[in-house]
Order: structure tokens, then sequence, then C-alpha cells
């Protein structure tokens, strides 16, 4: 719990000082996470304390400097390292992102369901009843979840729809259960 709280203390500070200076920073860190998360080595590097903070640092620096990052969020990234919180950069960047997307007008969820995909119609029909009960547009994701038999369960940040048959059979259990 205390790591989520600081995550987005970090995050938020980022994101204010991202906005004072006109920089996407969304977008930086997306591109940062996307080179660590594709490279095994580079992940070990950077998440496991098998390397000492100057060769951390030595790899990333070069690392960003190639992905032409701004001095913000490299500055940032040296504090994690000689801190010894760079494992809380998956959270950072998750609450950066949904942060961001707050700013922009939107939030992002995900659609469960048993089908390989979902019928447009159906997905129009879930973003337009969020539209309705969050005030906000939503960009929904869907996949194909092997927990769900029939129906469909959205997630979007806390909020969670659970239209699946699992849930309703749930339902029905403990209503006889309790009658």
């Amino acid at each position: 719990m205390k790591e989520q709280i600081t995550s987005k203390a970090y995050a938020q500070a980022l994101v204010d000082l991202s906005l004072e200076l006109k920089l996407d920073l969304a977008e930086e860190m997306t591109r940062l996470t996307e080179v660590i998360n594709k490279s095994n080595d580079l992940e070990t590097l950077v998440f496991l304390d098998v390397f000492t903070t100057e060769e951390k640092l030595s790899v990333l620096d070069t690392v960003m400097s190639s992905l032409k990052l701004s001095q913000i969020t490299t500055n940032f990234i040296h504090f994690l390292i000689q801190e010894k919180r760079i494992n809380l950069l998956p959270m950072i960047f998750k609450n950066i992102i949904v942060i961001d997307d707050h700013n922009k007008g939107f939030l992002r969820g995900t659609i469960e369901g048993s089908e390989d995909n979902i019928s447009p119609d159906v997905k129009e029909k879930l973003k337009s009843y969020l539209q309705k009960k969050l005030g906000r547009d939503s960009i929904l994701e869907y996949t194909k979840s092997a927990t769900v038999s029939a129906g469909y369960r959205v997630t979007v940040e806390d909020l969670q729809l659970d239209a699946s048959l699992e849930n309703q059979l749930e339902k029905f259990k403990e209503s006889v259960l309790n009658s």
C-alpha cells in the first residue's frame, strides 16, 4: 500500500511538472518502458540488484539519450536508481498514464468475455453506458478470458460491471442460501 501511495505521489508530481513545461511525459515514459520491456537483459539490469548504480546509470543514460528523453525524465530515472526505488517505475508509469488519460478527458478499461472478439454494437453500447454513468469517454480493450463462460465483465479503473454468467450464478446461489 505504501508503494502505491508513493508511486501516485511521484506520478502526480511529474505530471504537474511536465504540464508546466509543456512536455508529453506519458509519451516519453511509454517509449522508455517499451524499450525496457523488449529486452530481458535491460530489464534485468534495471530491476535486479545485481548491478551497481553506476552500471545501471551508464547503460540507461545511453538508452535515454538515444530516445531523446527530456532532462526531467532523465533526472527522475537517475533519482529512482540512486534512491534504490527503480522497482516503483512500473507503478509510476501506470499512474502517469491514468492521470494523463484523466487530463485528456477519458478513461481506459477492459472488457472480458468468452468469445474471440466482441461485436462492435455491444462494445458501443458498453461505451455509451459508461459515458452516461461516469461522464467521460472510455477506451475499452477486449480480451478473451477463461474465467468468463458467457456474458461480459467490464473494468474501468476501480469500477467493475459484471454481467457474466458466473456472477449471475453466484448471486442466485447467495439469494437461495440467504432466504
